[in-house]
């Protein structure tokens, strides 16, 4: 069942409580927060009150089905069947996804995650069981992260199971803790050596910003970098950090990494567009919000500010890929009208629409598409995503942040040529871990655990 799909990695996916919004909101604020509780915890009444609430406030009310909720068992398999199955304008909703209200208010309220922390390329090996399934991100002070677990690390077994069986079977929830003091076993090669690890979930901080320096390209040109992993309030302070840094750096072009950036917060996202681009966009408008025809008075509109150390640039490099998503395409889009926008890697996600998360009062928050996301010039509904400048293969056997990293070494070679190189720049020496560049066309529609898709109308 697709609901099974959805409920899955709703676990491991993206919630959140309402953040200080610090860019200028207005025209409404999101009327799904007072949507009334059910009457009871019941089935029944749970059932009722999703039927009811996606009836008023789902994007797609008027294009989906309205089933009678007393046909069905349960409140996952109603949902399901409530999900728009796509049209000629308009693809099947693949994003919209509940989960435990506390795992959404740890999220977004308190920066932190329950889990491992360990991420693997399952998406790059997708329909192909005899290639190697990589480790391609560990969470800075997560279990992994302490175990000593890298970036590059070939996954030989999960919980005894081959990566073989894993990649033919898309299975990669054993990756996904349900509860704190759950293990995880994995046998890693790291080139050279074997090593099995055991790892325990715990809650750790989350670190959104997990990389920022300032290197000079082979021509001479001074690029600040910034790696993104979550858009949430707890990256806005290492922004001001880190653009202070590049401001007295004298950088003249800036690469920011959403490569694994499944989006968060539009007040974030907003706020990281305003350092690249203002003061040129103070003002402007960074994205607008369109709600469905029954919640026209709740658009919003979300302008570009003014911060301290913004740099005023007229160009850009974003690194991306597949699981660039949501609000990280958002603020693709919105920069479009003002700067040139360069991304280097692979085509993103395409998901131009979002939430405004609803808590059912019942321990369940649900995260349905509420709004789509449109620019200064009108221009939304990249449900293909957008394309690479640049399209790069990742080499994992690189570390994030290195000169040597393929996606970057493409970004420091076109800062200084304004072209695609033909080759990616010199390599370093040491494990090369590189798998074929994914097509667009074969983008799957399933989530690996530690991917938060989401788009959050705050």
């Amino acid at each position: 069942m697709r609901m099974n799909k959805l409920w899955r990695r709703g676990r491991a996916g993206l919630g959140a409580v309402a953040a200080s919004v610090l860019l200028a909101a207005c025209g409404g604020g999101g009327g799904a927060d007072g949507t009334p509780p059910p009457l009871t915890c019941s089935i029944t009444d749970q059932k009722i009150w999703l039927s009811d609430y996606m009836a008023d406030w789902y994007f797609w009310y008027a294009l989906s089905d309205h089933p009678d909720p007393a046909a069905y068992a349960s409140v996952e398999s109603l949902f399901d069947d409530l999900l728009f199955t796509g049209n000629d304008s308009f693809p099947s909703d693949r994003w919209s996804y509940a989960l435990p209200t506390v795992d959404y208010q740890r999220f977004f309220g308190d920066g932190q995650t329950l889990g491992y922390g360990v991420m693997v390329a399952g998406i790059e090996v997708e329909n192909h069981p005899e290639w190697p399934l990589y480790v391609r991100y560990v969470e800075p002070g997560s279990p992994a992260a302490a175990a000593g677990v890298l970036r590059g690390d070939e996954i030989l077994r999960i919980n005894g199971r081959p990566a073989s069986e894993l990649i033919a079977s898309n299975d990669y929830s054993a990756l996904s803790a349900q509860a704190t003091g759950n293990t995880l076993s994995l046998l890693l090669d790291n080139g050279s050596s074997q090593r099995s690890v055991t790892l325990t979930a715990r809650v750790y901080d989350l670190a959104p910003v997990t990389a920022t320096s300032v290197m000079s390209t082979p021509g001479g040109r001074t690029v600040g970098y910034l790696q993104l992993k979550d858009m949430i309030r707890q990256a806005e302070a290492p922004f001001d950090a880190a653009f202070l840094q590049f401001r007295q750096a004298g950088v003249q072009d800036v690469v920011i990494d959403l490569r694994y950036n499944g989006g968060g917060l539009v007040s974030t996202s907003g706020r990281l567009a305003s350092y690249v681009s203002a003061a040129k966009t103070a003002g402007q408008t960074y994205s607008r919000l369109l709600y469905n025809d029954r919640h026209a008075g709740s658009n919003q509109t979300f302008s570009f500010g003014n911060p301290a150390n913004a740099l005023g640039l007229s160009r850009v490099y974003l690194l991306t890929g597949l699981r660039t998503c949501s609000a990280s395409e958002q603020l693709i889009n919105a920069l479009r009208p003002f700067v040139q926008v360069i991304t280097i890697g692979n085509t993103s996600c395409g998901k131009p629409v979002g939430f405004l998360p609803q808590d059912d009062g019942c321990g369940t928050t649900w995260s349905v598409v509420n709004f789509e996301s449109v620019n200064a010039r009108n221009e939304g509904r990249y449900f293909d995503g957008f394309a690479a400048t640049c399209a790069v293969a990742e080499d994992y056997g690189q570390p994030l942040g290195s000169a040597f990293e393929p996606l970057l070494a493409t970004a420091l070679d076109h800062v200084d040529t304004g072209s695609c190189p033909v080759a990616t720049g010199p390599r370093a020496q040491g494990k090369a871990r590189a798998l074929a560049l994914r097509p667009a066309t074969e983008r799957p529609r399933w989530v690996e655990p530690g991917e938060r898709r989401g788009m959050i109308g705050r």
